[in-house]
């Protein structure tokens, strides 16, 4: 979104220090900033206006400061209170300016997924933007509305939360119209305490929901079709069950994990082929299905959609390797549900033998060795040899090893119809086994 730095200085109650430049994007990491955007230095574990001449270097017009400007780096900027407050200001401000519909995106599980298929379904009609990656924080959330095209006519914006509160945050900058709810589960009890205050920490989203908005609700999980009480907007729900607003029916995977269906909707019925792969994502394509259609795209776009959206990286990634062994690269993240997904993935290869590297399932709480455990187990019933890496939770049964080497060397002498499954929480970086693999 172009702004002038006097709309900034405006927008954040900063104070203007050199000419009024424009910027069309907002970036907090020199090493990724580019001419023509705004660098915000957050103050966290490093202090971000140690890299403000790096940015300006990098060709950044304008910056944010909580200091005393440097008019030596040849930059406008704008000195303010509160770097990251301002931040979220400035989200606030370019929201304020946006025609179309915003649509919030939440849930323990497949949040960023769902994302990516209702960008896709959305961009066969309207000028989108959406969060790239997982950028679904207080930092992220602002940067994606900054980032938007002055054209956009929606955007999608994947919404995270660390406790109770943070949502109703993220909506106090995006001002949703629409939200969409996936799952709520036990994951990240770390930070939250019990299942309940997830749902209570989610639900906020359709909380904030204006009168005339839109709450898309997943009919198959009762913890979120109950929060049509938490909310006074139009709501329509998706999901397998018989009663859903939007559903699926025939269910079909193919050799490689992409599933197809009938959809019905309000809209009419339709054939719909996704090109993400597992049959956990047909839930997710419902979602997008039910906010998409909700808001206007016609059902044949729908269809059209989903098979082409681009989903974000390491999730559910498969291919084969020289030796024509099937690697099923799913390592972006992990909790207990998404496990159980990866393992039924794996499990529908066709495959001589089939290994699963995994990794730890970080922020469960107490419930954390109980889950591990569960994990290994279903994985043994299903005929899955377990690879535990750096994670002892998972018991006895499985091999244990330690690190990349020690995950690539259990694996042994793969062969022809081989499949491996490499999957853990983001802190495990066990994308370096697939790649070793590769």
């Amino acid at each position: 979104m172009r702004l002038l730095a006097s709309q900034i200085a405006a927008a954040t109650g900063g104070t203007l220090h050199g000419p009024d430049a424009t910027v069309d994007s907002a970036s907090i990491d020199s090493r990724s900033a580019r001419p023509g955007q705004l660098f915000v230095p957050i103050v966290a574990a490093r202090d971000g206006h140690d890299f403000i001449p790096s940015a300006v270097q990098a060709g950044a017009p304008v910056y944010l400061t909580d200091r005393a400007p440097d008019p030596a780096l040849g930059a406008t900027a704008v000195q303010v209170a509160d770097t990251a407050e301002a931040l979220a200001d400035l989200g606030r401000f370019v929201r304020a300016g946006l025609p179309g519909s915003v649509v919030g995106v939440t849930g323990s599980v497949g949040k960023t997924s769902t994302k990516d298929l209702l960008a896709g379904v959305l961009g066969t009609t309207f000028r989108t933007a959406a969060s790239e990656k997982s950028f679904n924080n207080e930092l992220g959330l602002p940067l994606t509305l900054l980032g938007a095209p002055d054209d956009t006519e929606a955007v999608v914006l994947e919404m995270g939360a660390r406790g109770v509160g943070h949502i109703a945050q993220l909506c106090s900058i995006a001002s949703p119209t629409v939200g969409v709810l996936t799952r709520v589960e036990a994951v990240h009890l770390e930070m939250f305490g019990s299942l309940d205050d997830v749902a209570q920490a989610k639900g906020e989203l359709v909380e904030a929901l204006p009168a005339d908005g839109l709450a898309v609700l997943n009919a198959d999980h009762p913890v979120v079709a109950a929060m049509t009480s938490r909310t006074s907007a139009r709501v329509l729900t998706y999901g397998v069950d018989p009663g859903a607003d939007v559903r699926a029916t025939d269910i079909v995977l193919d050799d490689e994990l992409r599933a197809s269906f009938t959809l019905h909707s309000p809209w009419g019925t339709t054939a719909v082929r996704l090109g993400a792969r597992g049959e956990h994502q047909v839930s997710n394509a419902l979602a997008a299905a039910a906010a998409g259609g909700g808001i206007g795209v016609p059902i044949e776009k729908i269809a059209e959609g989903l098979l082409g959206a681009n989903l974000s990286g390491l999730r559910m990634e498969l291919s084969t390797t020289a030796a024509g062994v099937t690697i099923i690269n799913d390592a972006y993240n992990a909790n207990p549900t998404s496990m159980a997904a990866g393992l039924s993935a794996l499990a529908r290869i066709d495959a001589g033998r089939r290994f699963a590297v995994l990794g730890t399932m970080a922020e469960l709480g107490d419930d954390s060795a109980a889950a591990h455990r569960e994990v290994a187990d279903q994985a043994v019933a299903l005929g899955v040899t377990v690879i535990a890496v750096d994670e002892p939770a998972y018991g006895a049964g499985v091999t244990h090893v330690s690190g990349v080497d020690g995950a690539v060397d259990a694996l042994g002498d793969l062969r022809s119809g081989d499949a491996v499954l490499v999957k853990g929480s983001r802190v495990a970086a066990l994308e370096r086994v697939a790649q070793a693999l590769a």
